[in-house]
C-alpha cells in the first residue's frame, strides 16, 4: 500500500552570518515557527562537512537538497549543472558516463575601490535575445579550447569539459554580494578558465548588447560565474520525499534588504510554517529543515508520552535564537 511521505518544509536563507542579519533576527516575529519547534526534535545533519561555516563552497541548503536528491559529492562538487542541463532539455541527467558539466551564468561584476563583488544576476533582467547574442560572441573562444558551450536560458548556460570533473566551485549563492577574492579558486583548471573569462570580458566590453544596455543605464554583462560542476547523477524527485522548498527569503537576503527579509520571514511564518504547525498539532508526522549560511538544522515530530499530553501544548521555543546559530 502506498503511503504518502510526511510533509517536509525546507527553508533556505533562514539566517545570515552577519551583524545586519543578527539585527534583523532581533525584530522579526515568528510565533508559528516558535510553536512548531517546540513540538519537534532535532536530527543529525548528514550533509554537513566537518567544521561547516559560511565559507564552505556549497551553501547548507544546497548540501541538504543534494542528500534529498540522492547525490554524492564533496564541497563545491555537487552536480547542479548537470541537473539544470536536464531541466533545459539537454538530457544530462541520464548521461552518467560522459564529460562533466558546469553551469555558467552571465553576470555583472561591480568593481569598487578595494574589492570586486558579484551583483545578483536577476538584477540584469537579461532578455533571451541579449543573452543569445552574448553567448554567440564568446562561443568560438570555448570551441577553440575544446570546451562545449550550450545555451539553456538567458541566465543559465552550460559548459562541458573533462577538466570540470575535479573542479570545486563556490556556488552562485555564496558569491553574490561578496568580495570575489574569497571565492576565486587557484586550481590549475580554474586558472585556465580564468583566461577564458578575461577573453569573454574583452569580447563583451564593446559588444552592441552592452553598448545599448549602458546607454539605457542598465547593468552590463561583464563576466560569468561557473559552479555546480560534476558528472551527472540520477536525481530523486523531491516530491517523493514530500519536500516543499520555499525560496522567498533568498532575494532580500542576497540584496541586503533586511526589511524585506523580515517581511518575507513573517509571511512565511503566517503561511507554510503555520500550515505545518497545524499538522504537527494534529499529531501528523512532519519535517522541517532550516538552512542558514553555516549549517542546516533538521527537525521531525517529537514523540509525546502520556505525561506530556496531560501537560498540554509545549512552551514555544526561542525560534530566533535557534536561527542565529545557523
Amino acid at each position: 500500500m502506498h503511503v504518502d511521505p510526511a510533509p517536509h518544509l525546507l527553508i533556505p536563507h533562514a539566517s545570515a552570518a552577519s551583524e545586519a542579519g543578527a539585527a534583523a533576527l532581533k525584530v522579526v516575529k515568528l510565533p508559528n515557527l516558535a510553536a512548531l519547534l517546540a513540538r519537534l526534535q532535532p536530527q543529525e545533519d548528514a550533509s554537513a562537512p566537518p567544521e561547516a561555516d559560511e565559507y564552505s563552497l556549497s551553501a547548507p541548503h544546497e548540501r541538504a537538497l543534494a542528500v534529498l536528491h540522492g547525490w554524492s559529492g564533496e564541497d563545491g562538487r555537487l552536480p547542479w549543472a548537470a541537473a539544470a542541463a536536464a531541466d533545459d532539455g539537454l538530457r544530462a541527467e541520464h548521461d552518467t558516463s560522459g564529460a562533466p558539466w558546469g553551469r555558467l551564468t552571465p553576470v555583472h561584476w561591480h568593481v569598487g575601490s578595494d574589492s570586486v563583488t558579484l551583483v545578483d544576476p536577476a538584477a540584469l533582467e537579461l532578455t533571451e535575445a541579449e543573452s543569445r547574442a552574448l553567448f554567440e560572441a564568446v562561443k568560438p573562444s570555448f570551441d577553440a579550447e575544446g570546451w562545449t558551450l550550450l545555451w539553456g536560458a538567458p541566465l543559465r548556460w552550460h559548459v562541458r569539459h573533462e577538466a570540470l570533473g575535479g573542479l570545486a566551485c563556490a556556488s552562485l549563492d555564496r558569491a553574490i554580494g561578496r568580495n570575489l577574492d574569497l571565492w576565486m579558486s587557484d586550481a590549475p583548471e580554474a586558472r585556465r578558465l580564468r583566461r577564458m573569462q578575461v577573453e569573454a570580458q574583452m569580447i563583451w566590453h564593446d559588444h552592441p548588447v552592452n553598448d545599448a544596455r549602458d546607454a539605457s543605464r542598465r547593468l552590463v554583462v561583464n563576466s560569468f560565474w561557473l559552479d555546480g560542476c560534476g558528472v551527472a547523477q540520477p536525481r530523486r524527485p523531491l516530491a517523493e520525499s514530500g519536500v516543499q522548498v520555499d525560496e522567498r527569503l533568498r532575494a532580500p537576503l542576497l540584496a541586503g534588504d533586511w526589511a524585506g527579509w523580515v517581511a518575507a520571514w513573517q509571511a512565511l511564518d503566517a503561511g507554510p510554517v503555520a500550515a505545518l504547525r497545524a499538522r504537527a498539532e494534529a499529531g501528523e508526522p512532519v519535517r522541517l529543515t532550516l538552512c542558514g549560511e553555516r549549517q542546516a538544522r533538521h527537525f521531525d515530530l517529537k514523540p509525546r508520552g502520556w505525561l506530556s499530553r496531560l501537560r498540554g501544548a509545549p512552551r514555544p521555543a526561542d525560534a530566533c535564537a535557534l536561527l542565529a546559530t545557523l
